[in-house]
């Protein structure tokens, strides 16, 4: 069942992609969409395909991946079902090194902003689960904490240089409109590394989730899942923000809208997270396009709205089973 069921996660995954290709301030049959993705004429469809669509089409599945299974490795790893990339201040360490990076060091390029982001990345999370790894509501205190000192950071660092925050602002809505297969190409070979370290952390996670000494009698090295499981959410949300900015709440939703059919174990998670997020980022990136056309909406402010109810729906559930 659960095998069929990722089948149809696959399926919805081609299904956006294909939607993304075709839907945009310019429509195009699908019939065209097939034939010009693989007979270019040279024309104006032909571009529009493979110049703007196609890859950021690729890259929304680079960053819906990375923050998909980010979201589901974070959530094993504290053992808890609101912990986020984005809502534990990890998004805001990378963009806050990006910042850095471009004030400080000139860094004008996506190879420059992918190890800087990185960096940023891993040294929130390290901060976050320090001060909040054994108390779920300490952790998310901490992360919104966290959160909002970088963001005060980011805008003193943006306040020395008017031109600074003239490249930043478009980067920092997160979006995958504007940028090239070049930066696909940069940021998979992290996403790839990311993600195959995250996929093969499933029965750590499970044992994880049943407690330190339940662990340790099993004879699971702890240990090494958590610096692992470290090294995989620093290499996605690392590369996942650098490519498109801090984009909120996949992580955080994809996760969830998969344990409903995969129950608890993280194999399963880790799987369906890792094709319906995604799924959910280029679901977003057409609404963009569609709901104020000719204009658009980027997918970092279409996710924002979507996923704030869906975080308090949640917080409050939560509150209500612990009452």
């Amino acid at each position: 069942m659960r095998w069929t069921g990722l089948g149809l996660s696959l399926a919805v995954l081609v299904v956006m992609a294909a939607l993304s290709l075709s839907v945009g301030a310019q429509a195009i049959p699908a019939g065209d969409v097939w034939q010009q993705f693989w007979h270019p004429d040279g024309g104006e469809t032909a571009a529009v395909i493979h110049d703007l669509r196609l890859p950021r089409t690729l890259l929304g599945v680079c960053v819906g991946l990375s923050l998909g299974l980010a979201g589901a490795l974070m959530q094993g790893l504290t053992r808890n079902p609101l912990a986020d990339p984005g809502l534990l201040g990890v998004n805001s360490g990378a963009s806050l090194a990006v910042v850095c990076s471009i004030l400080f060091f000139g860094a004008r390029d996506m190879t420059t902003w992918v190890w800087f982001s990185m960096a940023g990345a891993l040294v929130a999370a390290v901060v976050v689960y320090a001060l909040g790894a054994h108390h779920p509501t300490r952790l998310v205190l901490a992360g919104a904490a966290i959160s909002a000192s970088l963001l005060a950071a980011i805008n003193g660092v943006l306040a020395l240089d008017a031109g600074v925050f003239d490249q930043w602002r478009f980067w920092d809505v997160g979006a995958l409109a504007g940028r090239s297969l070049d930066v696909v190409a940069q940021v998979a070979p992290f996403v790839l590394v990311g993600a195959v370290l995250a996929l093969g952390l499933g029965r750590g996670l499970n044992v994880i989730a049943l407690g330190e000494q339940t662990g340790q009698a099993l004879g699971v090295r702890l240990g090494r899942t958590r610096l692992l499981a470290g090294v995989a959410i620093t290499l996605l949300c690392g590369a996942a923000t650098a490519a498109a900015g801090p984009i909120g709440f996949i992580g955080l939703m994809a996760p969830h809208a998969v344990r409903g059919f995969t129950g608890p174990d993280h194999r399963w998670v880790l799987a369906y997270s890792a094709v319906l997020a995604p799924a959910l980022l280029l679901a977003a990136d057409v609404l963009g396009r569609v709901v104020v056309r000719p204009g658009e909406l980027e997918s970092g402010i279409v996710t924002a709205f979507v996923g704030g109810p869906i975080f308090i729906y949640l917080l409050r559930r939560r509150k209500a089973v612990a009452a």
